[in-house]
């Protein structure tokens, strides 16, 4: 599994994986509850990673992640110090790691939803459209493609992410029909059908 299987890919691939998780009562972190003999967040960078951006950046914050998780080629692990701020946070030291790299696209997803598919991420990726959002079955989902001429719109505090601009700017936006699900997993609940 490398990051860099498919360079053609433009920008690059985030996953957010900082928050609390303060929903999900379970004897871990929701990220590294087990999930077929793997756990939520193996199973979210893994399509991430096999989507084959150039360049993977993972946001780390509330709770460490193991480094062997993290230790591929072409990833990037950026920690927020402000998770608990909310997930505006987040996308913000991502965007800036994704200057750092020289990207002008970012492609971001959220770690606590491992049914989105390598292709998802794909098609998301190749939409020419300054904002791309995924969606399933009609319904708005992850991941989101961000080109650098609407970072600047995007919120910086808060617990949101680039919904509030694609409410406001929908000339910027494109859906992408998408296979795959972006079930977030929130609670044991929501873990429960998928074990």
């Amino acid at each position: 599994m490398n990051a860099g299987t498919n360079s053609t890919l433009p920008g690059v691939g985030v996953l957010l994986a900082a928050g609390a998780g303060s929903r999900f009562t379970g004897p871990t972190h929701k990220l590294l509850a087990p999930l077929g003999g793997r756990t939520v967040i193996e199973a979210s960078l893994a399509s991430l990673l096999a989507a084959g951006f150039p360049t993977v950046i993972v946001v780390t914050g509330a709770v460490p992640i193991p480094p062997r998780i993290l230790d591929h080629p072409g990833i990037v692990v950026v920690h927020n110090p402000e998770w608990a701020q909310g997930q505006a946070t987040s996308i913000s030291v991502a965007l800036r790691a994704a200057h750092d790299a020289g990207a002008r696209v970012a492609v971001v997803g959220l770690a606590d939803q491992p049914f989105v598919t390598p292709a998802a991420w794909r098609a998301v990726a190749r939409t020419e459209s300054p904002i791309a959002v995924a969606t399933y079955d009609g319904e708005r989902g992850n991941p989101v493609r961000l080109a650098d001429d609407v970072w600047s719109l995007l919120p910086t505090t808060g617990d949101v992410g680039a919904r509030q601009v694609m409410r406001l700017r929908p000339e910027l936006v494109r859906e992408v029909a998408c296979e795959g699900s972006a079930a977030d997993i929130d609670t044991q609940e929501d873990l429960a059908p998928w074990t």
